[in-house]
């Protein structure tokens, strides 16, 4: 006769496992998935998987921006829903963006902005309907956590660009034309700003070597509050071998010193084959009281990590958002400060 007692602990056990929903585990790392190629007249879905749009207009400005492109913008059915401060509830968001992966007539996807929200979403999209339909997801700021999170549950190469509501002056669309319509293996590299084309030596975007050297690996990376919030999660890629960029803006100092403790103490620094850290846009101390530079945070990180490591790549909340494949293998050189793709991102 079985044991009463032990009896009861194995149901007990056997009934957690029950309660409890899978799990999902990182996936591995082959075969990478590459979406197709953009084309003329491809279908471009818009979604508002974070912050909400409060202005039609500013709708409106995204879907010409596509037309420019020479793209045809499809709506998501939630595109303009609000839940509080959310581009309505977190399954219909999600819901959209596993839709268009499903339409074999879309050939990417482009969040009309960041904000907050995307985070919140994760749980709740069909990472095997995404890996059986790949197509190019693009954004960045809190689209960080998609773009991330696409990457780790389907090897999905995704891309760190621009929202629907950046800029698309000419350096940033020529940049998303070469890399998600020409299939280029691009070189990305620091470019002079518009205020230094009549100084004797730049001003701004200048690159800071940490540690010398070349590296290769596959790049990951995107916004530093949002990925660092995400930590410990199944939605953050393998690290081991990685080149890492990140970037933030309107962060005290000491909170990005305790967003990059976080990274360190959760062992990611230690994986890395090479560091980048963009812009962080108004960045910087409280005035009443002493605080260390933002040099002096990431050269306490990094320095110590002896791999190749630059600060003040042209990446971050600025003019031009670069288009940055996620998931891809690259080379860097922190002492030209540039970035190599190593075969293209798209088919």
């Amino acid at each position: 006769m079985i044991n009463r007692r032990k009896f009861l602990i194995s149901l007990a056990a056997t009934s957690s496992v029950l309660a409890s929903p899978p799990k999902l585990a990182r996936a591995a790392r082959k075969p990478l998935l590459k979406p197709k190629r953009l084309q003329p007249g491809s279908v471009v879905g818009i979604v508002s998987p974070a912050s909400a749009t409060f202005v039609r207009e500013q709708l409106n400005i995204v879907i010409d921006a596509v037309k420019a492109l020479g793209l045809v913008p499809r709506l998501a059915p939630h595109v303009l829903e609000r839940y509080g401060y959310l581009g309505g509830k977190d399954k219909d968001r999600a819901a959209d963006i596993n839709q268009f992966f499903s339409d074999s007539s879309v050939a990417a996807i482009l969040p009309i902005r960041g904000g907050w929200g995307a985070s919140r979403i994760l749980p709740y999209l069909d990472y095997q309907r995404i890996r059986q339909n790949p197509k190019i997801l693009v954004g960045f700021s809190d689209i960080t956590a998609l773009i991330l999170a696409l990457n780790a549950q389907t090897n999905l190469v995704t891309f760190h660009g621009p929202n629907g509501l950046s800029s698309w002056r000419t350096t940033q669309t020529d940049y998303f034309r070469r890399v998600l319509f020409s299939g280029e293996t691009v070189t990305f590299q620091n470019q002079k700003d518009g205020d230094d084309s009549n100084r004797l030596m730049q001003v701004k975007y200048r690159v800071q070597t940490i540690t010398s050297g070349k590296a290769k690996g596959r790049l990951i990376g995107g916004n530093l509050s949002v990925l660092s919030a995400i930590v410990g999660s199944p939605y953050l890629p393998d690290f081991k071998g990685a080149i890492l960029f990140l970037e933030d803006l309107n962060e005290n100092i000491y909170r990005i010193d305790r967003m990059m403790t976080q990274l360190k103490i959760a062992g990611i620094f230690d994986k890395l084959a090479g560091f980048i850290f963009g812009q962080c846009s108004n960045c910087s101390p409280d005035a009443d009281y002493g605080s260390l530079t933002l040099e002096e945070v990431l050269w306490d990180h990094i320095k110590p990590l002896g791999i190749p490591a630059w600060n003040g790549a042209m990446i971050g909340h600025i003019e031009n958002v670069l288009t940055l494949p996620i998931g891809l293998e690259v080379e860097i050189d922190a002492d030209a400060g540039t970035i190599r793709m190593l075969e293209p991102a798209v088919q």
